[in-house]
């Protein structure tokens, strides 16, 4: 027993001072659909870090809950992804098409996508979802362009780069 206690004693400050570290990422992969000659996009986010953002930013009574979501949720999504997240092919701007979400656990799924695309020599991305809330957010991005892979890790500081593929 005072083994017992002697190591609560030592052990409980120790935890006291210690605070679980949450990280801050998101997915998101791009695929290019040759047959339909567009770009898939697929973005994985934290449901609970979206909410917080999107009552922070739109309305507080905003929950993204399962059963239980806001009836504007889409807009809110489909809004707050229109002002964070930005792509060009070969240089030119493209507008998304916000297909819908879905719940996979604790993660929202996010799809939009880009349709009409040309072959791909370059294609920049600029993803600065959930940067304003949380600034060690990290967004890592992968693109499958006719069986290549490419990524970029962007940060706040850092919200866009390019892939090349036309070498």
């Amino acid at each position: 027993m005072k083994r017992t206690s002697l190591l609560l004693f030592i052990v409980l400050p120790l935890l006291a001072f210690t605070a679980a570290h949450k990280f801050y990422v998101s997915a998101t992969n791009i695929d290019y659909n040759e047959k339909q000659r567009s770009l898939q996009i697929i973005s994985h986010v934290f449901a609970d870090d979206l909410e917080n953002l999107l009552k922070t930013r739109y309305s507080e009574s905003l929950t993204l809950i399962k059963g239980n979501e806001h009836p504007a949720a889409d807009e809110y999504v489909q809004k707050y992804f229109n002002d964070k997240f930005r792509l060009s092919v070969n240089g030119k701007d493209r507008s998304f098409s916000y297909i819908g979400k879905e719940y996979d656990k604790d993660q929202l799924l996010v799809y939009l996508e880009v349709e009409n695309v040309e072959p791909i020599k370059s294609i920049s991305v600029e993803n600065a979802v959930l940067t304003d809330l949380f600034p060690e957010q990290k967004n890592v991005i992968k693109v499958e362009y006719k069986g290549r892979i490419k990524s970029l890790l962007l940060m706040r500081d850092n919200p866009g780069g390019t892939l090349n593929f036309s070498n």
